[in-house]
């Protein structure tokens, strides 16, 4: 097995358990803006971009949305995440596997800083990463590769002893395009549209944050 150097999380969805309440929020906003949605399409359309990326493919499919849509999207969304979202089962007993032993991790999200500062932040959870960054910030969001080369630099690890792990196909595709191997974290099981997408891919999946030491050699 290649050494493992680093490991690099997504946030929402592997993290933070923010993703459900997120997608119904978006399905309710974009309902309210005469373009509806089941759960079902926006798992297997919308997710793993950013909010922005949502509002084109939204407008590209004849959705009519107000210039400010997103920034006006992003105050619903922060003002929701304010109110308080739980962490993963078991993802900070990962990490705790992770400092036992000696092994630096990051976080590569397409959310903003804002975002992560709210969800991670409130848990006191910042200090615990190498890097957290943001694709958004860095211009090049998922399924670009450049996010997690940036955070395996900022863990001094060369990406080929890098692990990631991700919920979505963009976010796996930018682990893959990066030359790192890939975990995809499916907390519902192997059967909904998103892990679907992350399988068809090639990327294993697991649900119990409990297993990941386990396949990480740890």
């Amino acid at each position: 097995m290649t050494p493992l150097h680093a490991v690099l999380f997504d946030c929402d969805g592997v993290i933070v358990d923010s993703e459900i309440a997120s997608f119904q929020l978006f399905i309710e906003d974009l309902a309210a803006h005469g373009f509806p949605l089941t759960l079902e399409e926006f798992e297997r359309d919308y997710i793993g971009g950013t909010v922005e990326g949502v509002g084109d493919k939204v407008r590209a499919r004849g959705g009519n949305l107000p210039a400010d849509w997103a920034e006006n999207f992003y105050v619903k969304l922060y003002d929701m995440l304010r109110q308080g979202v739980p962490l993963i089962a078991g993802v900070e007993g990962v990490f705790d596997r992770l400092d036992q032993a000696g092994i630096p991790y990051a976080v590569g999200s397409n959310g903003s800083l804002e975002k992560m500062d709210i969800t991670l932040g409130a848990r006191g959870l910042l200090p615990r990463f190498r890097a957290v960054l943001s694709g958004q910030a860095i211009g090049k969001p998922k399924p670009a590769p450049d996010l997690y080369l940036a955070c395996a630099a900022a863990c001094g690890a060369a990406p080929e002893h890098c692990v990631v792990i991700e919920d979505s196909a963009a976010g796996a595709k930018a682990a893959l395009a990066a030359g790192m191997r890939c975990f995809g974290y499916a907390e519902h099981g192997p059967d909904t549209p998103t892990a679907r997408a992350v399988a068809a891919l090639g990327v294993p999946l697991f649900s119990r944050m409990e297993d990941l030491p386990g396949l990480l050699g740890l």
